[in-house]
């Protein structure tokens, strides 16, 4: 794996502060079902950091201390976390709105014959990786049978209500290239995958997000090792747009490791970029229990590109037209 940190360190980005923090963003492990070409974290099968039951405990209380409206949960895949359950149920208990970040193939993994119906029973919203509408595609960029598998468990999904015309199971689809390019207009793709979905399969959905592969990590290494790491990074600059600054998601957002360690971002906790308080301690779940970190700086390098080239991407797919 290559050094991804000191090519993202010189950057000319602009200055970012916190607004109000809206959602934790709670990793709870690297170990996945499966290990995808483009995927930041680096998940897979072997990976063994997973977040233990102390530090899972600490989330609750955060989102009540915090007054906190939404916990993304993501990996790795997060429903493999034996805590996972016992999360779910205790932010929607506290009326957080939950969201699972699910590979799909998950569902389908025995042992988990549970997970499909109780995410419906706790009303979690779903954001599922479906690269392309198209098994070709996404067999290449995530592993043969992926597809095939993937369309069974959203099958199974919209039997349980999800991506229909209940506004409490939201079900969207996740988008990445293929290829070292930004994605194309959000609308218009979300228009194709619901025309082929539906079509083919029968697939309902309510919405597609469209993500920028952010240049660190395994896309990144890929980008070097095909002598392609600077041209990517100037696709990104040359397509800044500064409309996309006020909708960034470390504005409104904590990322947190599987550790309890904080990050302004997903990404900058690949890079191991942790939030220091204001004496340079290492922040953690436990500050946030006493801490408001608004007004803070946020820490930019030139991976921040990705998340303002074009329409823009966050955890919630394209900020701007």
């Amino acid at each position: 794996m290559h050094d991804m940190l000191s090519r993202l360190k010189n950057t000319d980005f602009p200055a970012l502060t916190r607004d109000s923090l809206q959602t934790l963003q709670v990793n709870l492990g690297y170990l996945c079902n499966q290990r995808c070409v483009h995927c930041h974290v680096n998940a897979g099968p072997k990976r063994t950091e997973i977040m233990d039951e102390q530090t899972a405990r600490l989330i609750p209380d955060v989102l009540k201390a915090r007054e906190i409206s939404t916990l993304d949960l993501t990996g790795g895949a997060p429903e493999m976390n034996p805590q996972f359950r016992l999360l779910v149920s205790s932010a929607r208990a506290l009326g957080v709105h939950v969201i699972d970040r699910c590979n799909l193939t998950i569902l389908l993994e025995p042992g988990f014959e549970w997970l499909a119906e109780f995410l419906a029973e706790q009303e979690v919203e779903v954001i599922a990786s479906l690269p392309c509408y198209l098994q070709e595609n996404v067999d290449r960029q995530r592993g043969k049978g992926v597809f095939a598998q993937s369309i069974e468990a959203l099958r199974l999904l919209n039997r349980l209500g999800y991506g229909g015309d209940d506004a409490r199971l939201p079900l969207s689809l996740v988008y990445n290239p293929l290829e070292p390019r930004l994605p194309p207009d959000q609308q218009t793709l979300e228009h194709d995958y619901k025309r082929e979905l539906g079509r083919r399969f029968g697939i309902r959905f309510t919405r597609l997000i469209a993500l920028t592969n952010m240049p660190i990590n395994r896309f990144g290494s890929m980008l070097v090792s095909q002598g392609t790491f600077e041209t990517y990074l100037r696709l990104l600059k040359d397509n800044f747009c500064s409309d996309n600054l006020r909708h960034v998601m470390c504005r409104k957002l904590i990322s947190v490791d599987w550790q309890g360690y904080l990050y302004d971002c997903d990404f900058n906790q690949m890079l191991n970029l942790r939030l220091r308080g204001r004496h340079g301690a290492e922040l953690h779940l436990r500050d946030l229990l006493e801490e408001d970190l608004a007004g803070r700086p946020i820490r930019v390098l030139e991976h921040c590109y990705g998340c303002t080239a074009g329409q823009g991407s966050s955890c919630s797919g394209a900020l701007a037209s």
